[in-house]
């Protein structure tokens, strides 16, 4: 299945707090009850005596594979029926919240794994531990750590993952040959002296792509590398640490090795600066490799993917997915997890990700280290490098998209040159204490 936007660039990291603000304008900030365990028993779970329909919540049921996955479940479960409930990506989560506000909760839900503990806080989805213990499917050691992160919540999985990405270097080979470059830096230093080598501005060729409006979230691999966090978990400002700083300085550096015309743009956009050869690296998600793949096949030989440079402290990239979680408002939850554990077979999530022509990952270890996946899509191999390196940033903090917002605004000035690193930081500090402050 495909997800042709660069929606996970532009909200992995918000999403959960998006839909944190929303949930706690509709349910409070602690009166929701976590909600209560469900699957106790001994044993694989059995199939219901009776006809039952599970509602499944997604933005991915129109695909025809998954489909196809649910009339094969149908065959296996003949007293299951799967109804698929589509709704638009950029519409889900607000969609999703509504409904549960109302009452009115889907069974499954197909949400950003960012997203999961947060449902889980507020009581609106169901602690998976119990089904997971009689599973003879779901291993959770399996699971890529950053991944079972995303789902975890109070030391319970509430969710399974499903597809997600890493964020890797894309380079053009054939500029890294004709400025005389052997092949991806592996240190900021060398980054910093290819972007330089592939620079010459009065060709109009540039090293490094950058867009100011979404610079928070390309500053923060460079963040985690240098050693450096967001948000502690009572709140407390970590983004103006000695770390952090010099992950801002040596970002906004790269600024001078950039095509101008793109600065304002962003990463969807300026896919196209890439594809004309009019800038040599450019860092994204996996989504990238079928976007070049699809529209730009001209270029095919002429670019390659590579893991991020290392810094001081050493392999970290962000991380994004997706998770399948139980809305605790169903009738139905056997069924439901009969339908959820299918979909975690570790034949159905090669089927949902790299076998199919999109660019996704499955989250398991097993899958991630056999052959197949490269045989398959030999250009994911960069990105299954950076897998164990995955910082799952999930700031569950409901306040952190206003700090966000800011935080882009103020590197982005720093990227224009109207201010520094360390000034972009401290105003970002200084305005977060101030929502922070004011609830």
């Amino acid at each position: 299945m495909r997800i042709k936007v660069s929606r996970r660039a532009a909200t992995a990291v918000a999403a959960i707090a998006i839909t944190s603000v929303v949930l706690a304008a509709c349910g409070g900030e602690s009166d929701e009850p976590d909600a209560a365990p469900r699957g106790e028993g001994e044993g694989p779970v059995e199939a219901p005596s009776e006809p039952v329909t599970v509602s499944f919540f997604s933005w991915i049921g129109n695909q025809p594979e998954l489909q196809l996955l649910a009339e094969e479940f149908h065959e296996e479960q003949p007293n299951i029926t799967i109804e698929f409930e589509n709704v638009p990506a950029e519409q889900a989560a607000q969609v999703l919240t509504t409904r549960i506000a109302g009452n009115n909760a889907p069974d499954v839900a197909y949400v950003n794994a960012s997203d999961t503990a947060d449902y889980a806080s507020r009581g609106a989805a169901v602690d998976l531990q119990n089904y997971i213990e009689r599973s003879e499917v779901v291993n959770p050691d399996d699971y890529v750590e950053a991944f079972k992160t995303f789902v975890t919540y109070d030391d319970a999985m509430y969710g399974l993952p499903m597809g997600g990405e890493t964020t890797g270097l894309f380079y053009r080979t054939d500029l890294f040959e004709a400025a005389g470059l052997d092949g991806p830096p592996q240190t900021w230093e060398q980054f910093e002296e290819a972007a330089a080598a592939l620079t010459d501005s009065t060709a109009g060729t540039y090293g490094f792509e950058m867009f100011a409006p979404e610079s928070a979230y390309y500053w923060y691999p460079w963040l985690y590398q240098a050693g450096g966090d967001l948000l502690s978990e009572d709140g407390e400002i970590l983004f103006t640490s000695d770390e952090a700083r010099e992950a801002a300085e040596f970002y906004i550096g790269l600024a001078q090795y950039a095509p101008p015309d793109y600065l304002n743009s962003n990463s969807w956009d300026g896919r196209v600066a890439f594809a004309e050869g009019q800038v040599g690296m450019y860092i994204a998600g996996a989504w990238f490799a079928g976007t070049l793949t699809e529209e730009f096949p001209g270029i095919e030989g002429k670019w390659a993917t590579a893991p991020l440079p290392e810094g001081e402290a050493g392999c970290k990239t962000t991380i994004a997915g997706d998770s399948l979680v139980m809305m605790d408002q169903t009738d139905n939850p056997d069924a439901a997890w009969l339908w959820m554990e299918f979909l975690s077979r570790p034949e159905t999530l090669a089927r949902m990700t790299y076998q199919t022509e999109g660019t996704l990952l499955p989250p398991l270890t097993s899958l991630l280290e056999g052959e197949e996946i490269t045989q398959a899509k030999p250009v994911l191999q960069g990105f299954i490098d950076l897998m164990p390196c995955g910082v799952a940033s999930t700031v569950a903090n409901p306040l952190y998209p206003r700090i966000e917002t800011v935080l882009n605004e103020e590197l982005g000035k720093a990227i224009y040159g109207d201010q520094s690193a360390e000034d972009a930081l401290n105003n970002t500090a200084q305005q977060a204490e101030a929502i922070l402050a004011r609830g």
